[in-house]
């Protein structure tokens, strides 16, 4: 599938937030998807494999999706918030995504560090019709999920280092419904030979 991506600076609050708009090429959008990386400190940007994966995904079911790299990454100013700075970064390109699409229904999507903000930011909104955690790290505080109920999707590799079977058994069992657990055989956190099949669970979500 062709491409067409654009370019933007977006007001955030801590300065500009460097953007990256990308909508379906053959159809209207029936969607609009906010996507956010993975840890800053530890090299995460929007250009992450996964997060571009993410996105063609969600662009094939027909989202315009907007990535942004978090204050501090890329052309993004201002520095590292420790994680409440970021929701705050998320929460101010998610307005700008619904302020241009606003006729149609809008999800959050997110990578490792991406994948807990947006789960904090939508389960406060209880408004994107869902919520997709890919990469999602077990240990991670979920008292925020407690009364969540936005649909909550979880893709994570078997090899996930950050998430053996037995923790994330445990989160699923403390969050409410409505919520799925999807299990992609990988090697590793960053879906090791398995890009191609997340892409295409990404594609096929319900």
């Amino acid at each position: 599938m062709a491409r067409r991506i654009e370019s933007h600076l977006l007001d955030g609050p801590a300065g500009k937030l460097e953007a990256l708009l990308e909508p379906p090429e053959d159809r209207d959008p029936v969607e609009a998807c906010l996507v956010c990386h993975p840890h800053p400190l530890y090299g995460g940007t929007m250009h992450n494999k996964v997060v571009h994966r993410i996105v063609r995904g969600l662009r094939r079911r027909g989202a315009v999706v907007l990535r942004f790299n978090f204050r501090g990454v890329g052309g993004s100013q201002g520095e590292h918030a420790g994680g409440r700075g970021e929701i705050e970064d998320a929460r101010a390109a998610l307005a700008w995504l619904r302020l241009r699409y606003p006729e149609v229904p809008y999800a959050l999507a997110g990578f490792s560090f991406g994948s807990r903000v947006i789960l904090e930011l939508g389960c406060e909104l209880q408004e994107p019709v869902r919520l997709v955690a890919v990469g999602f790290p077990a240990k991670s505080e979920i008292a925020y999920l407690s009364s969540c109920a936005v649909p909550k999707f979880f893709i994570t590799c078997t090899g996930d280092q950050f998430a053996p079977r037995d923790q994330m058994a445990i989160v699923l069992d403390r969050i409410p419904e409505p919520k799925k657990m999807i299990w992609i055989e990988g090697a590793d956190h960053f879906f090791a030979g398995a890009l191609d099949r997340l892409e295409e669970t990404i594609f096929s979500l319900d």
